[in-house]
């Protein structure tokens, strides 16, 4: 690649769709610059960039415009080749992008969209059910430091952008627990060994803030 080249990401300091961005170019180390937006107020560069679906993360690269988060991360794996997110085995990768698309549609959809919606009841089914979805990524952890091994990988930049650093945030929020130790040990030492990547541990957002924007994201959703 080019000496210098323009790399710009658009994101919101809370959204794990521009967080996993951060840490794949900082895995990478790819300098970028970033443009927080706001929520309320999407800016005009946003808007021109992504007309269509007028939401972050937008990567900018040279004049050209990658949208989606995971479109983001596969066009980056494959610009910058060193530090490989996706398994070079068809099989391995295709699992990968699975159990990707099961954290962001329906992991994502049972522990906090719906759950925002529900009564205590009712949350307590969701928990169960967002246990039993995550139960899948906890067997593919046996036996790994990260989803793709030694090293942290596609995979473990959607899940743990959303998970740990995220859902648990809004359980956090509501006094429940999802995840505990005896159930998912697995999980708890992956999340561990996340926080000692130093290209991860700068895009987790800050505890208490994060807390409390994800409660007025469920007040968001509650009140749609």
């Amino acid at each position: 690649m080019a000496d210098k080249e323009e790399v710009k990401l658009l994101g919101i300091w809370a959204s794990p769709y521009s967080r996993r961005i951060e840490m794949a170019l900082k895995l990478k180390g790819v300098p970028y610059e970033y443009v927080e937006e706001i929520l309320e107020k999407k800016s005009p560069l946003l808007l021109a960039l992504n007309p269509i679906h007028k939401k972050i993360p937008v990567l900018v690269h040279n004049d050209k415009t990658i949208l989606e988060s995971q479109v983001i991360l596969e066009y980056i794996d494959e610009t910058w080749k060193h530090n490989p997110l996706l398994p070079q085995d068809p099989y391995e990768r295709s699992k990968a992008r699975f159990l990707a698309k099961l954290v962001d549609e329906q992991i994502l959809t049972a522990g906090f969209v719906s759950m925002a919606r529900a009564d205590e009841k009712g949350r307590e089914v969701l928990a169960e059910q967002t246990r039993e979805l995550i139960m899948n990524l906890e067997k593919e952890l046996v036996g790994k430091d990260f989803f793709g091994g030694k090293t942290v990988g596609f995979l473990d930049l959607v899940a743990g952008s959303v998970i740990p650093f995220c859902l648990e945030r809004g359980w956090e929020g509501i006094g429940l627990e999802v995840i505990s130790e005896e159930k998912f040990p697995e999980y708890k030492r992956w999340v561990k060994n996340l926080e000692k990547a130093e290209f991860v541990k700068d895009c987790i957002p800050p505890r208490e803030e994060h807390v409390e924007h994800m409660n007025d994201m469920g007040e968001r959703i509650r009140s749609a």
